[in-house]
């Protein structure tokens, strides 16, 4: 049986007919095109494919798609805004804080809610609250060292290209 999907994605609005059974990350990955969501580990444990569901931090490989009816979620492509990559996208660039790149997304919608909730943690807070996202290639230190730069306040914000937000149309029919 088929569902009715509506939600936001990024700032637009996505209707789709889905499978009950299907994944936010597939949902965002496949059928939207936004492929800054990773699954690396399908399970919940590494938090590359962490996305905001209402401002909150969720594993998009855990959560069913209809489980975001009528939410707000927004990815790592949804947190650039007015031209510019918000404070961590721009420090983990400025640190070099990327390596393979498969965690990093996950990491940069983590730590950017974090840090909009808890903008002056002490270092052990700070651990704490990224501990849930895994990286096997940064030893963490590049990782951390961005997040202290933007806690101080001393990043620039760097300029992307202004690339209109497209999200695969929706499909012909009614929902």
């Amino acid at each position: 049986m088929d569902y009715p999907l509506q939600l936001t994605v990024n700032g637009v609005g996505v209707k789709r007919i889905i499978e009950p059974q299907v994944r936010l990350l597939d949902l965002l990955r496949e059928d939207l095109g936004l492929t800054g969501a990773k699954e690396g580990c399908g399970t919940g444990d590494c938090g590359a494919c962490t996305v905001l569901i209402d401002g909150s931090p969720q594993h998009s490989c855990l959560t069913l798609a209809v489980e975001a009816e009528g939410a707000a979620v927004t990815t790592v492509e949804g947190l650039a805004s007015d031209e510019k990559l918000n404070a961590v996208q721009s420090a983990f660039v400025a640190a070099g804080a990327t390596q393979c790149g498969i965690c990093t997304p996950g990491f940069v919608v983590m730590a950017s809610a974090y840090l909009r909730d808890n903008p002056t943690p002490t270092d052990h807070e700070l651990r704490m609250g990224i501990a849930g996202n895994l990286c096997r290639c940064t030893g963490y230190e590049t990782i951390v060292t961005a997040l202290h730069s933007v806690i101080d306040g001393k990043v620039e914000l760097i300029d992307v290209a202004p690339e209109p937000q497209e999200l695969a149309p929706e499909p012909e029919g009614e929902l």
